[in-house]
């Protein structure tokens, strides 16, 4: 059972499984088009759920949601599906092969054998395609590994059915019906609204709102919770805007490019300002990931390091806000 799939690396998974099951189709969308139009730009802060023994810092939306806002928003139909039973999962794998039909799977990164030892750890909503299978071993298309990998139908099963926090619970999901057309332009509309909306909602957990009260408690957290903790909660919001937040800048990189190719699209020019503006703002989010680091591995020399890191957060806020006025108002 081997179908012919092309694969092709991409910076995020989610966005790489859909644009290569897209192309798998016939259809060719681009990564940050997948992205923009399935309105995955966020940043929301979750104090009060530990990931890791340190709150949820994400720089997208939750997961699933990528594609299914994409699905509908361009017409097209999907189908998702989650098991209890280990056996029942894989048979409706091995049918969806036998049928040629590629599928995404969510599986948790702790037990992938072919990532490397550092970037192992539990986290499960990563996105795979399984493309085929080869006696005991499932072919697979990882959109973040530059080549195409296998597992054993033991070790997919361990990572389709890992514990904890967002477990997947062998989830697989694939399209099932197409427009004969993509209607890309009121897509993309409603893809950067939506982010618009967001990014600028009146509560504290999402958006430049959520930015603004991390910020703040980052000037408290040495004194609150000791230096050993605030490195850790440091750690972890850098690790989830340039590791999980694949593409770099907590996806801001990536938005931007979906900016410039929406604006051929639509013929309109201010987004492709607005996608170099959004650019620079993923070169501040770096910085401050950089001097972050700096502090959380005892190599900062600023006695004041973490009042200055908020201050560069701040800045990072307000220039968000004022960003997301302007893009709403350009559509």
């Amino acid at each position: 059972m081997k179908i012919d799939f092309t694969h092709k690396q991409a910076a995020h998974c989610e966005n790489g499984v859909v644009s290569n099951l897209m192309r798998h189709n016939g259809f060719e969308i681009s990564e940050p088009m997948v992205f923009g139009i399935g309105s995955g730009l966020l940043f929301s802060y979750l104090p009060f759920i530990k990931v890791n023994f340190a709150p949820v810092f994400t720089y997208r939306v939750m997961p699933g949601l990528i594609f299914n806002r994409f699905a509908k928003r361009v017409g097209m139909k999907i189908k998702r599906e989650k098991f209890s039973n280990p056996k029942t999962a894989k048979e409706r794998l091995d049918n969806n092969l036998k049928n040629n039909n590629p599928v995404g799977v969510q599986v948790g990164v702790y037990q992938l054998t072919y990532f490397p030892e550092e970037y192992r750890f539990h986290f499960n909503a990563h996105n795979m395609v399984v493309y085929g299978k080869e006696n005991d071993n499932y072919l697979i298309s990882d959109p973040v590994m530059a080549d195409v990998t296998t597992l054993t139908a033991k070790e997919l099963e361990k990572v389709r059915f890992a514990k904890g926090a967002f477990a997947p619970k062998g989830h697989i999901y694939y399209p099932t019906k197409f427009p004969e057309k993509l209607e890309l332009e009121t897509a993309i509309v409603k893809g950067i609204k939506q982010t618009c909306r967001d990014m600028t909602a009146p509560v504290p957990l999402v958006g430049v709102k959520a930015i603004k009260w991390v910020a703040k408690n980052i000037r408290k957290w040495p004194k609150k919770i000791g230096p050993k903790k605030a490195n850790h909660y440091l750690g972890q919001i850098v690790r989830m805007q340039e590791e999980i937040g694949t593409g770099g800048g907590g996806f801001r990189y990536i938005y931007g490019a979906f900016l410039q190719e929406a604006s051929k699209v639509l013929e309109n020019p201010a987004l492709f300002e607005l996608s170099k503006e959004m650019t620079l703002i993923g070169d501040q989010w770096r910085d401050f990931a950089v001097d972050a680091s700096r502090i959380y591995k005892n190599r900062s020399g600023q006695e004041d390091g973490y009042n200055k890191i908020a201050d560069q957060l701040e800045a990072i806020a307000n220039k968000e806000e004022a960003f997301y006025k302007k893009l709403k108002k350009a559509v």
